[in-house]
């Protein structure tokens, strides 16, 4: 049996942005804080989003300094201008960091405390401010998941807090809010959505609903990631990527992420590497790794991205698919944590204490092969060239 959670309400398709006042007054919401950041709030997007909600006479105030990485500091910051106004919602627009910063936000302002005390395995399922996610990436799929992530800084770990108090009460997926989205962040954000795909279709936590949502986002999302790479103004292929990443994004709040995931975060925490980047770093190493206990599963992946034929073996589509992993980062410029400049001397310093945050995240025991601490190590010297 599976438990299924979702939004109580999404907005879907080009424009949808333009509905937000209709969709919070169909939820009895009507003074909302805005949490985005600094270059949303420069480019006119902020602008845009308060002027829509002024012509419905909804008065709404604007938090302007959320960090990429969201850290305890920045979230407490939001939560003190929460608490000046008499606020019913809070709306994170932008990419995951905004959206994982509202979640926050929306529990410590209602109920206080900190996130430390809400850190995994700890569940969070008493509801507090209603949560509007408005993503303006096609990646991390936050606007659809019970997960938020935020980095304390006193020791540099990223902290995963889940349960139903993070779903987002309302998503508005709106992909042309992404057109303007420069290549190397679509690029890292596109490979992060499709490593919830496939972690979420081999975890060991997958029901068939979550299944059928990873499988439709590997189908939307492999074909056009290079295509919207390319041709920035492809609105088909943005659509595809955003509808892929909202699949995604539903597929791993269900079934959980696996062992990228629980590797990713303590790149991002102590060598600030964005997450879909550090997702990218490692997804064909660990893929390599974790196919042969669960070599049909990844066989599905490779078939449903279309690397390899319906005839082709398991064996063989998951080679090519490794392979195709492989040169998919190649030409999307993704680096090597090598090339991209982190200190080899501080990288194998820190590899114990990266290896014990990512085990102790619980993401890799859904893997279907489940590292120890040494083979943690092991991958993540492999991944370093």
């Amino acid at each position: 049996m599976a438990s299924i959670m979702l939004p109580r309400a999404m907005r879907i398709g080009s424009g949808a942005i333009n509905e937000l006042p209709e969709a919070l007054g169909q939820l009895g919401l009507s003074s909302p804080v805005i949490l985005t950041d600094e270059f949303l709030a420069g480019s006119g997007a902020l602008d845009r989003l308060l002027d829509i909600l002024k012509r419905a006479d909804i008065a709404a105030r604007a938090f302007t300094e959320v960090v990429p990485d969201p850290t305890v500091a920045a979230v407490d910051a939001a939560v003190d201008l929460l608490k000046e106004g008499d606020h019913d919602c809070v709306i994170g627009f932008g990419g995951g960091s905004p959206i994982d910063t509202a979640k926050a936000v929306a529990i410590l302002g209602s109920r206080g405390g900190t996130m430390r005390q809400r850190k995994a395995p700890h569940q969070e399922n008493e509801p507090g401010l209603p949560i509007i996610a408005i993503p303006t990436t096609a990646g991390t799929g936050s606007e659809a998941t019970r997960f938020t992530i935020i980095t304390d800084e006193a020791n540099d770990e990223k902290m995963l807090c889940a349960g139903l108090a993070y779903l987002p009460t309302l998503a508005i997926v709106d992909y042309e809010l992404t057109l303007s989205k420069p290549a190397r962040l679509t690029a890292d954000t596109g490979i992060d959505a499709l490593t919830h795909a496939m972690e979420a279709y081999v975890s060991k936590l997958a029901s068939p609903f979550s299944d059928s949502m990873a499988l439709a986002a590997m189908r939307a999302i492999w074909p056009n990631l290079r295509r919207v790479c390319e041709n920035p103004g492809d609105r088909h292929a943005r659509e595809a990527m955003m509808i892929g990443s909202l699949q995604a994004g539903i597929a791993f709040s269900n079934a959980s992420v696996a062992l990228v995931h629980g590797m990713s975060r303590p790149i991002g925490a102590h060598f600030h590497v964005a997450h879909g980047l550090s997702n990218a770093m490692l997804l064909p190493v660990v893929t390599a790794w974790s196919a042969p206990a669960a070599l049909s599963r990844y066989a599905d992946c490779a078939r449903a991205m279309g690397v390899t034929g319906p005839a082709e073996g398991d064996q063989d589509a998951v080679g090519h698919m490794v392979e195709a992993l492989g040169v998919v980062n190649r030409d999307l410029g993704v680096p090597t944590p090598k090339s991209y400049g982190i200190d080899e001397a501080r990288w194998n310093e820190l590899l114990p204490i990266m290896a014990e945050q990512a085990l102790a995240s619980g993401s890799p025991a859904n893997n279907p092969r489940i590292p120890n601490l040494d083979e943690i190590q092991a991958l993540y010297r492999e991944a370093w060239v």
